[in-house]
């Protein structure tokens, strides 16, 4: 049985036609347009069912291991999701002189909290997940990524995010949100009130990153977040990672920092060969960090970021 057979998305089956795949095939639309699809085999449907807030699916996929789909999207694989998660998490955290107490909102799938809870200077990681479906399925199918969970720097909170932070005030070094895209109920997670609930959350110095979509399919969505995170901090960078599961293989990072002496493309804290192996990292290091910040020209230009050195 198919996939897209067995799955409606959001948009029913008739979005693209059962005949434009092959049976055993998964298809996500790819663009917050919905233009564009991404076709993915599968093995085997290993969970289907549906939160109070999403639908929730993971499968075995020939080239990519265990896949997490919620609402019809691609959210991680097994084979990729390391690229994402350090990035996401190391990119805000190591351009923090002190990064003590983190907080990752989102991320119910234990990636970020897995990579936050490694770095030998991070005391503390709150992970305020609104949907506590996705932390269970993460770590019943996924438990390459769940080893977070087990973390005594760990503190869970099951609730929504921009609710937690309006009560937590100047409490935090670096906040990490680690979004869907911006769709039902991520949408909130994308907007002013929401980042100046971030920015009064933070220490003075602190820094935020968040999901910042690709710069290929949703240009004008990060030149929108681009100009509301500059209106709201003195230091704003886009950084981008290379997945190849998600769309167009590209996702940013939108980087902010209070404190206008930061500089994300110089980390301040250098991981050596030695910390690399026993962090077990695999795609982040000191020149990746680097170089995550030198987009290509037209983007550089669109985003209003530095492209010479």
């Amino acid at each position: 049985m198919s996939i897209l057979a067995a799955y409606a998305g959001p948009k029913g089956d008739t979005e693209f036609g059962l005949d434009v795949f092959k049976r055993g095939w998964f298809a996500e639309t790819g663009t917050l347009d919905g233009d564009q699809a991404l076709a993915i085999k599968v093995d085997e449907i290993l969970y289907r069912g549906k939160s109070k807030f999403q639908d929730v699916i993971v499968f075995q996929s020939t080239a990519w291991g265990r896949v997490l789909i919620l609402d019809g999207d691609v959210q991680c694989t097994e084979f990729d999701e390391f690229s994402y998660q350090e990035m996401m998490t190391f990119l805000p955290i190591n351009s923090h002189p002190n990064p003590k107490k983190v907080l990752v909102i989102g991320g119910g799938d234990g990636g970020v909290v897995r990579e936050a809870a490694k770095h030998p200077l991070v005391e503390s990681v709150t992970l305020c997940e609104l949907d506590e479906k996705v932390i269970e399925v993460t770590k019943k199918f996924l438990p390459s990524m769940a080893k977070g969970f087990d973390s005594p720097k760990l503190k869970l909170c099951v609730e929504d995010g921009a609710e937690y932070i309006k009560n937590h005030q100047g409490e935090f070094d670096v906040i990490i949100t680690d979004s869907p895209d911006p769709k039902a109920p991520a949408v909130c997670l994308f907007q002013r009130p929401y980042y100046e609930a971030l920015k009064k959350a933070l220490k003075p110095g602190g820094i935020i990153a968040s999901q910042g979509a690709s710069f290929w399919y949703d240009r004008e969505l990060v030149k929108e977040m681009l100009k509301l995170c500059r209106s709201l901090f003195p230091v704003v960078e886009y950084g981008a990672s290379y997945v190849p599961s998600f769309p167009a293989g590209q996702i940013g990072h939108i980087c902010c920092s209070s404190d206008p002496s930061t500089n994300f493309r110089e980390p301040i804290h250098k991981f050596s060969d030695e910390m690399l192996e026993k962090m077990e990292l695999r795609y982040y290091t000191t020149d990746v960090h680097r170089g995550a910040f030198a987009l290509p020209l037209m983007m550089a230009k669109d985003f209003g970021q530095k492209w010479r050195s």
